[in-house]
């Protein structure tokens, strides 16, 4: 398979990309459809700006199979992304986080059923610009103590945070509230979900985040680990102290080797696509998602994050195909 380089979206950008093969043991599907070049429909996605570079490089790995599929790729983030896949407006919802009960609750108004499926593993990264040179670690105590509700207008300098730290102004930026990477990241290090201080440069656009802090000398920032890995050179990722004495390992910074063997902690996660129930009785929905069960594991490297083991993919693929077998049989 060809390297993929993505490109990471500016927010509400949707790109069209296409492809997709037939899977035979579908049943169901609009008329029109065929199989390989000849499959034609529509893949409807929207959701997390951090499990979009995997979810594009999936689709752009799949226009050479169907170009006659076209595949919509939206970035409202998760938050977005759910609402629209709880209302039924889109098949598939990419999320950094798991559902929550509000649109659990709405989707079954709605009479939509799903399936959460694991596609990688990523590390939440927290950034400063290049040139600070006296953040050389931080721990999860220091991270609560800037980003907890009660830090608003009260934690504003570096100083405060740790004395030898310089005495300059606090810069902060972060997911905004739409995201899950923001639900993460606040249950992660705040304690609770969705409670974090307000006064920070808030974006679901992680572009916005990475140009805050690599022009803002006096930046702290968080977003999914490739998005710093796409912006190096612009940016200083700084190693996390979980501060847990067990492990005896000290501030860890993210890659993939850390994230994948747990030592990255707490800010390692899973990364997720939700497929509508309603959606699989079309045959190029099917194929997209089986393709991206099939390619996942190297195209998630590809674009910075951490695949899942080989048998946990073939465990998704499998529970997928009970899903639109029970769907269709509806």
């Amino acid at each position: 398979m060809m390297s993929f380089q993505f490109k990471i979206p500016n927010l509400n950008t949707a790109f069209l990309i296409g492809g997709t093969i037939l899977l035979s043991a579908c049943g169901g599907g609009s008329g029109d459809s065929g199989s390989g070049e000849n499959l034609s429909g529509e893949v409807r996605i929207d959701g997390s700006s951090t499990v979009y570079p995997i979810t594009e490089a999936v689709a752009e790995e799949f226009r050479s199979e169907s170009p006659g599929v076209r595949v919509t790729v939206g970035v409202s983030g998760t938050g977005g992304g759910m609402k629209k896949f709880s209302r039924g407006e889109i098949d598939i919802v990419d999320a950094s986080r798991s559902m929550n009960e509000n649109e659990a609750s709405m989707a079954a108004e709605n009479n939509i059923k799903y399936i959460e499926l694991p596609v990688a593993y990523d590390g939440l990264t927290v950034v400063v610009h290049p040139e600070n040179d006296w953040v050389k670690d931080i721990t999860v105590a220091e991270l609560k103590k800037i980003w907890a509700p009660e830090a608003q207008g009260t934690i504003t300098r570096w100083n405060q945070v740790r004395p030898e730290w310089p005495d300059q102004e606090l810069h902060l930026y972060g997911a905004g509230v739409e995201s899950g990477t923001y639900d993460y990241f606040t249950e992660a290090i705040v304690g609770k979900s969705h409670s974090s201080r307000g006064d920070y440069t808030a974006s679901e656009d992680d572009n916005v985040l990475v140009q805050g802090v690599s022009t803002d000398p006096y930046a702290l920032g968080f977003f999914g680990f490739a998005y710093y890995d796409e912006n190096q050179g612009k940016l200083k990722a700084v190693p996390v102290d979980d501060q847990d004495d067990s492990n005896g390992k000290g501030a860890i910074l993210p890659s993939l080797e850390t994230v994948k063997d747990g030592s990255y902690a707490p800010l390692s996660r899973p990364l997720f696509i939700y497929v509508n129930s309603t959606a699989v009785v079309r045959p190029e929905v099917v194929e997209f998602v089986n393709f991206y069960l099939d390619n996942a594991a190297e195209l998630s490297e590809e674009v910075g994050y951490i695949q899942l083991p080989a048998e946990r993919y073939e465990e998704q693929r499998n529970r997928f195909e009970e899903f639109v077998q029970s769907s269709v049989q509806q």
